[in-house]
């Protein structure tokens, strides 16, 4: 690999190619909030969209001009002229023209079956297509970058005429000739071997534009960086059209920690998971956790003899410091764990157990039998930590439940289902009996058994449920199947999650809205206790 220190230009088309992914759509202000934060994070270019295409992206160059960016330049995106017009009557070519952006992409074909198939024009003709278009738009912008479209399925077909589009587009001043595989059917070592002939044929910088049908855009692009290349198109997350574009998340830890090449700022790898979730927000699209580097599973260590080994040097069982972008380490809790996943636990929820402690031991074997029953707390860690603190006794008795009752009833079959629950409960012999409506028993419950307990712990007003989740365990038992719920609840400032497990739903409920009403509560007894240790 040449040049340790080599600049990689990192071009991202989230707003643009990511935007063809199905389940995507960004309005101008979300294009907007985008393009600032990728410029927080060191990204060179970001192209904003297609002028030509729709009004959106038109209303997105005109509102752009009023922003500043400290490091990023804005790219609008088009296609070369139309084989019928001249530049300066091709309606496309004029709104890249007007969009007055710094820098502006352009693709053109460079397999022979799209010129005669799609275009249906002579071989020689796309080829003055090319040149016109990128000689006229370097009279208006600073860079222009051609993308080569289909790059690699027009080489294997046809490599001497795949050569000819792109020596016409360095000929014509293009600043960068992106090799493009649309279609995302090429291997990495077909992309290295074809870059290492194409360059031969190239003076000008070239760069990578990979699309991931085959599942290697990210390491085509890594591959055709190795081979020389200077340039690397791609997306937040891997959005795009189809199976995806090449993601910039993973291509950009792995130029810069892997390969040793530079890219972005070395602190704003720090970044990485921060954005990706902040753009998956803005799609509205949940976070995947399994997501390399920073999925919220990609350091997670569920077996004990990986968490015992990963304990003693992290290099056992992680690639790199997950801390370098933005993750972190996490230790699961199952039926799979041992000694060193408690351990781990504990130490992180500051609860004193150790090694050889016989209380290390029934918790192991408690857990175990709790996961046969179906419990699970890989997605509940407030549960589990409950379940060591009371039984360390840790945890006093906040409430106790006196009888709850939950009613759905349908009055007509026009008008919907309306659910009350009623709750009794005794705080230190005092006793609340309430009432509450909800959307479903579930809401219902937390609102009651929240309206019962707000009195004596204010507090609770703060805490709102995010989430809730039920499976089925033993589908085979039909409706009389035990069921798990995952609840998710926050309450300003911390998340957590708790679960619950029963043959009745509303009880399997209940359990885990108990932990997370216990959770919070338990939470807050510990600040009050820190706070008099510090007013002392």
């Amino acid at each position: 690999m040449e040049g340790k220190k080599r600049k990689i230009y990192l071009y991202d088309t989230t707003l643009r190619d990511g935007t063809q992914g199905e389940d995507i759509s960004f309005t101008v202000s979300d294009k907007i909030r985008i393009a600032h934060k990728l410029d927080e994070l060191g990204i060179d270019y970001i192209e904003g969209g297609w002028p030509g295409s729709n009004p959106k992206d038109m209303e997105f160059f005109t509102q752009v001009k009023k922003e500043k960016f400290s490091h990023a330049k804005i790219a609008s995106f088009g296609s070369t002229r139309r084989a019928d017009r001249t530049c300066e009557t091709d309606e496309n070519i004029q709104m890249l023209v007007q969009s007055e952006t710094p820098v502006v992409t352009i693709f053109g074909k460079s397999w022979d079956l799209h010129v005669e198939k799609a275009l249906k024009i002579p071989l020689e003709q796309n080829l003055e297509l090319i040149y016109d278009s990128i000689s006229y738009l370097k009279k208006y912008f600073d860079k222009v970058f051609y993308d080569a479209e289909h790059f690699f399925d027009g080489y294997k077909n046809n490599p001497e005429y795949a050569l000819k589009t792109i020596k016409a587009a360095e000929e014509a001043g293009a600043d960068c000739i992106v090799l493009a595989d649309t279609n995302g059917g090429t291997l990495p070592f077909e992309v290295y071997d074809i870059v290492n002939e194409v360059k031969k044929h190239l003076k000008a910088p070239f760069g990578a534009h990979m699309h991931n049908d085959s599942e290697t855009a990210v390491a085509n692009s890594l591959m055709l960086i190795y081979a020389g290349g200077r340039h690397v198109q791609g997306t937040i997350n891997g959005y795009g059209e189809r199976c995806g574009n090449a993601n910039l998340i993973s291509i950009i830890p792995a130029l810069m920690i892997k390969m040793g090449l530079e890219a972005i700022p070395w602190e704003n790898l720090k970044k990485l998971r921060e954005v990706s979730r902040f753009v998956n927000e803005i799609a509205n699209l949940p976070h995947n956790k399994h997501q390399p580097y920073v999925g919220q599973s990609a350091f997670a260590h569920k077996g004990g003899v990986h968490v015992s080994a990963v304990m003693k040097d992290p290099r056992t069982y992680e690639h790199i410091d997950p801390e370098l972008v933005g993750n972190h380490r996490r230790v699961l809790i199952s039926d799979l764990s041992g000694k060193s996943n408690i351990l781990y636990k504990a130490e992180e929820f500051g609860v004193d157990l150790s090694k050889g402690d016989e209380k290390t031991r029934h918790l192991v074997q408690m857990l175990k039998e709790m996961e046969h029953q179906g419990y699970q707390f890989e997605g509940a860690e407030a549960s589990f930590e409950l379940l060591m603190r009371r039984y360390l006794g840790e945890v006093p008795r906040f409430f106790r439940l006196r009888g709850f009752r939950v009613i759905d009833e349908k009055r007509s079959e026009s008008e919907p289902i309306i659910s009350e629950a009623t709750v009794m409960i005794e705080v230190e012999g005092e006793k609340e009996h309430t009432a509450s409506l909800g959307n479903g028993p579930v809401n219902a419950l937390d609102n009651a058994l929240r309206k019962a307990l707000i009195s004596f712990y204010p507090s609770l007003k703060d805490v709102k449920l995010k989430d809730y989740k039920v499976r089925v365990l033993t589908a085979e038992k039909g409706t009389a199947a035990s069921v798990r719920v995952l609840i998710e609840s926050g309450d300003g400032e911390e998340t957590w999650g708790t679960v619950g497990v029963s043959e009745n739903i509303i009880e399997a409920s209940y359990n885990a809205l108990v932990d997370s009403i216990n959770y919070k509560l338990f939470k807050d007894s510990v600040k009050k206790k820190k706070g008099r240790k510090k007013s002392k």
